[in-house]
């Protein structure tokens, strides 16, 4: 009979120094998840227990850092088999974890459930250096929705660590940062507009009917009443929501907004082509970089009419 709460993460080593188990009992009931790191065999360990699982793979000696160090910070939109990241002694390869021998100095380390943390400065530092742009704009937006991330703080940061990798992609996503996104495809549609020379949008603008709010849009220009909004799967299943975004369109269209309105299959030229239109319908005009831009998505005689 094994000893071990059932949930429980940890190493078999310890377990069989301290004779809670047998090898047989190990091998029968458990299954490694890392090198000498077991949960029982029938258990699907959530993120929180993978990320208690690299730690105890470091014994003990590692830092969670990265995008495992953001879920544990409260970001949302991480995946359970997202590779855990960790801040230590460089080893060998293993499937589902990054171990990065990085500079980590005291104050950049926190503690979050027990564990030795990145801040969340350092947090989006490393987020920041290591994602390709549009992730790391993704996973930047989400770890600010929920804390008091300071962009003037990570560039200090940078400026501590001059000659760590990365830190000209650092700086292009800090610059795109937006906490107001709700998810990443928010963020997705928004790069995709500034990246296709439209005017920065404003994320999560409140549409107000006398003193009620009757809708918040996800991304839009008050000057213009454009917005646009990303319809994600919940229309197909939440059916009550379908009604209410409905009914929300009908409002701000009767309050002179035009709302452009995305699903995952569109393709990226058509978003563009209608929300510009709706711009221009409103009087924004391009000036030279931005019809630069455009033209790569629209053509120019389009751009022009």
């Amino acid at each position: 009979m094994h000893h071990l709460v059932v949930g429980e993460v940890f190493r078999g080593s310890e377990a069989l120094r301290d004779a809670a188990l047998t090898e047989y009992q190990l091998r029968r009931w458990y299954r490694p998840i890392f090198r000498d790191v077991y949960v029982p065999k029938h258990y699907e360990p959530p993120l929180s227990d993978r990320i208690v699982g690299a730690w105890l793979w470091s014994r003990r000696g590692a830092v969670v850092a990265g995008v495992a160090a953001a879920a544990l910070h409260g970001a949302a939109w991480i995946d359970v088999d997202t590779p855990i990241e960790l801040i230590g002694t460089n080893a060998r390869p293993q499937r589902g974890l990054v171990v990065r021998d990085e500079t980590l100095e005291s104050d950049e380390i926190t503690r979050v459930r027990r564990l030795p943390v990145t801040t969340v400065d350092r947090t989006a530092f490393d987020l920041g250096r290591h994602l390709p742009r549009g992730e790391a704009v993704a996973r930047l937006d989400a770890l600010m929705r929920v804390t008091p991330l300071s962009i003037g703080d990570v560039s200090s940061l940078a400026q501590r660590h001059k000659g760590a990798r990365g830190l000209r992609n650092l700086s292009a996503a800090l610059s795109l940062v937006d906490g107001g996104a709700a998810s990443p495809t928010e963020t997705w549609l928004r790069l995709l507009l500034l990246d296709a020379g439209l005017p920065k949008p404003t994320s999560q603008i409140p549409l107000v009917r006398g003193r009620r709010l009757v809708a918040v849009f996800d991304l839009g220009w008050e000057e213009y009443k454009v917005a646009a909004e990303y319809d994600g799967d919940y229309h197909r299943s939440d059916r009550r929501r379908f009604v209410k975004d409905i009914d929300k369109i009908g409002v701000a269209e009767d309050e002179g907004w035009i709302v452009i309105r995305v699903v995952s299959e569109h393709r990226t030229r058509a978003i563009v082509s209608r929300v510009y239109r709706a711009l221009a319908r409103r009087g924004w005009h391009p000036d030279r970089r931005q019809r630069a831009a455009l033209s790569r998505f629209l053509e120019l005689p389009s751009i022009s009419a």
